[in-house]
């Protein structure tokens, strides 16, 4: 198994995530750093001749033999980078004397790792974007549908589908914000030297102060990068990590409430993952229906929460300029909490594209709820037709004990209203019994709230991410 993958990334991330945290990329990463440096060194007055760039250049991508030999050159070295400067030289022999010219392990290793933390992102964002976009049509499709809302997991005064979705619109509306700020605000390593004091390049352009500050900008330039951390130990501090993997992990938390709210409905037989013609959910019981994908991203979003607590341990134990420690754990971390990720966006989108509605379900639970929920309503039409408003809520108090032992004690259906209409005391607000009923009379400004929440905040979030939007394919799922 490639040595800087884990095995999430063989199976269920994305090509373009797994790619990125492959060996192959993060070896030819390490070769753009050694170009860009020399280059920034040639410019600035360094004796680095134009066919050493033009080899570099030639051979920034790492074939089979040459890993072959770095591999060989690390076993015999023990030092991945110097086995890899030494693999460089051996195909771009007129830079090999330059290759490294001046930095440590930590100007390869470090800049390599906050250009995969940007690019990490570059690639999550989107995915995010189309996962928000796919909840939001959910949203708008069912913004007037009434269903009964739960607090405590109790039945509460009703809401609509449409609604209860925005509430988990918004908070990956935040994800989508904090996100974007980590990344927005990653800076570069730079070049700093072995103990971030830029000494080694001070001595190679003879104490020249200006050269040494314009070559860290400059390198810095070549990535990309707006800015490099204006002061380094020898690596960037671990916190930087922390600051990334931080809302990455609080997406993690967004998709595990999302996913057991979509379990909880899918136990009341309300809402329901895709489920494919040919799926089977259990070997024993033919006729389940469980909710595997919801459980998986559970499943992973715990995980996914669980890695940001190794990166503050990390960072927080790097002594004085730096300890190694830190190396182990981060070649896993990293590039485990960013497959995570990736597959969680993946597996929200196949959800939010393929979420199945059962209003009838939906309308039958109300209607067990909604007799007692309206008995105030009643009681406000009895005062209007001419009726005492005590008396009137003593006897809706009576009938309302009877039904609800109905329920409770003998199984039955909420028989509330069939007694209303049987009590001679209601029959002048008969006739006005199915309006007091009516659910969408229940769900307040729950359908007006969708239109402004999507109007107002999810279009805005979601304009820069338009054209990735119209391209984007359905999810497909791995078993």
């Amino acid at each position: 198994m490639d040595s800087y993958q884990t095995p999430l990334s063989s199976r269920y991330a994305s090509k373009e995530m797994s790619k990125l945290f492959s060996s192959g990329t993060r070896f030819g990463t390490w070769r753009k750093l050694w170009l860009n440096l020399a280059i920034a060194e040639k410019e600035l007055g360094l004796a680095i001749s134009d066919k050493a760039i033009e080899q570099m250049k030639a051979n920034l991508d790492l074939d089979e033999a040459q890993m072959k030999v770095a591999a060989e050159e690390e076993k015999k070295r023990r030092h991945d980078v110097m086995a890899h400067v030494h693999t460089f030289g051996t195909v771009a022999p007129e830079a090999a004397g330059i290759i490294h010219l001046g930095a440590t392990s930590c100007y390869v290793t470090d800049n390599a790792d906050l250009i995969f933390l940007r690019e990490g992102l570059d690639i999550l964002l989107p995915k995010l974007a189309v996962v928000i976009s796919r909840f939001s049509s959910f949203a708008e499709k069912y913004r007037d549908l009434p269903t009964l809302g739960f607090t405590h997991f109790q039945p509460a005064q009703l809401t609509t589908v449409g609604k209860r979705a925005t509430l988990w619109i918004q908070e990956l509306l935040w994800d989508l914000r904090n996100l974007e700020r980590a990344r927005n605000d990653l800076g570069f390593r730079g070049v700093k030297g072995t103990t971030g004091t830029q000494a080694s390049f001070l001595t190679l352009f003879n104490g020249d102060h200006d050269k040494v500050e314009a070559l860290d900008k400059r390198v810095t330039e070549l990535f990309g990068f707006p800015y490099a951390y204006p002061v380094t130990g020898q690596t960037y501090s671990r916190k930087i990590d922390a600051d990334v993997l931080g809302p990455l992990s609080s997406f993690g938390a967004t998709v595990h409430k999302i996913a057991t709210d979509i379990r909880l409905l899918a136990n009341l037989k309300e809402i329901e993952e895709p489920f494919e013609k040919d799926q089977i959910g259990s070997s024993a019981m033919a006729y389940k229906r469980n909710p595997m994908r919801c459980e998986r991203a559970c499943s992973l979003a715990r995980h996914l929460m669980a890695i940001y607590q190794n990166t503050l341990m990390t960072s927080s134990v790097q002594w004085l300029e730096r300890t190694l420690d830190d190396s182990a754990n981060r070649r896993v971390t990293i590039p485990e909490a960013f497959l995570t990720a990736d597959i969680l966006l993946t597996t929200l989108q196949n959800i939010s594209e393929g979420l199945v509605v059962y209003p009838k379900v939906i309308a039958r639970r109300i209607s067990q709820e909604l007799p007692f929920m309206a008995t105030e309503n009643v009681i406000m039409a009895i005062v209007k037709a001419g009726g005492d408003r005590q008396e009137c809520h003593e006897k809706i108090r009576v009938l309302s004990h009877q039904a609800g032992s109905v329920v409770k004690e003998q199984g039955g259906e909420n028989d509330l209203i069939d007694r209303i209409k049987k009590d001679d005391y209601f029959q002048p607000i008969w006739n006005q019994l199915d309006d007091l009923l009516d659910p969408n009379t229940f769900v307040g400004r729950a359908p007006e709230q969708v239109d402004g929440f999507v109007k107002d905040w999810v279009k805005p979030a979601l304009e820069k991410y338009q054209d990735q939007l119209k391209n984007v394919k359905q999810a497909e799922l791995s078993v």
